[in-house]
């Protein structure tokens, strides 16, 4: 290995040890296991090297992607599809209903269900495929126009209808808490979007995923036990 390469490595596998620390802290808080969270790590933005250093060094297990071509393009033809079988992946971007089939080909998890329109349409492709898919709603936990979510009072009657749908398992929530958010806006947030989850799911291999690079350790404390991680990553 050249190298730049070994440093390069160093210095991801330091981030990841960073961040790991960190979520150790923030579980000891509330007493909870740190073996019950894992890291997602956000490979959007990230070069393809970098990932492949730390799937390689065992850091990274569960990646996501926002854009369903990207990422297509990425992990099933691209530098990335050797090291395709070694990660779980996930979609969380904001899915149009002409991308869900390609979503259904490339994905692994759907994490952004918004409304029973897109439910409907990964149903189909899911069934056509043979597949049943893992998927998380989006809860709308701040009040940018651009962001897209379910409002959390709607979100037990969004998660209904997507039980009805075959080819569907629902698995969890996802949200995204206010940007610029005051420690007291996002512990808010974060609070009410896991008194939804613990009603709504109960049992192991359920997935609650608040947090990123500016806020996981505040997530985490509220019961996160997905934090999607980019920049703080791949720095």
């Amino acid at each position: 290995m050249p190298t730049a390469e070994i440093t390069r490595k160093g210095a991801l596998v330091s981030n990841f040890q960073t961040i790991t620390a960190r979520i150790a802290a923030a579980c000891a808080k509330t007493g909870t296991p740190v073996s019950s969270v894992n890291i997602m790590a956000v490979t959007k933005y990230a070069a393809a090297e970098d990932v492949k250093l730390l799937i390689d060094s065992g850091a990274v297990k569960i990646a996501g992607e926002n854009k369903v071509q990207d990422a297509k393009a990425k992990w099933a033809t691209g530098e990335l599809a050797p090291y395709r079988s070694r990660v779980e992946l996930h979609f969380i971007g904001h899915l149009q209903t002409n991308k869900a089939k390609a979503a259904v080909e490339t994905f692994d998890w759907i994490d952004c269900i918004d409304s029973v329109k897109i439910a409907a349409e990964l149903s189909r492709h899911a069934v056509a495929a043979g597949r049943t898919v893992p998927v998380m709603i989006q809860l709308k936990l701040n009040t940018a126009p651009t962001q897209s979510g379910v409002a959390p009072e709607a979100a037990g009657e969004l998660l209904a209808r997507v039980k009805t749908l075959p080819g569907l398992e629902p698995r969890g929530y996802m949200g995204i808490a206010p940007a610029e958010g005051s420690p007291q806006e996002l512990r808010a947030a974060f609070a009410a979007a896991k008194k939804i989850f613990d009603r709504d799911f109960t049992g192991p291999g359920n997935r609650l995923s608040l947090g990123m690079s500016g806020d996981y350790e505040l997530a985490v404390e509220a019961g996160s036990n997905l934090p999607r991680i980019g920049s703080s990553l791949f720095a």
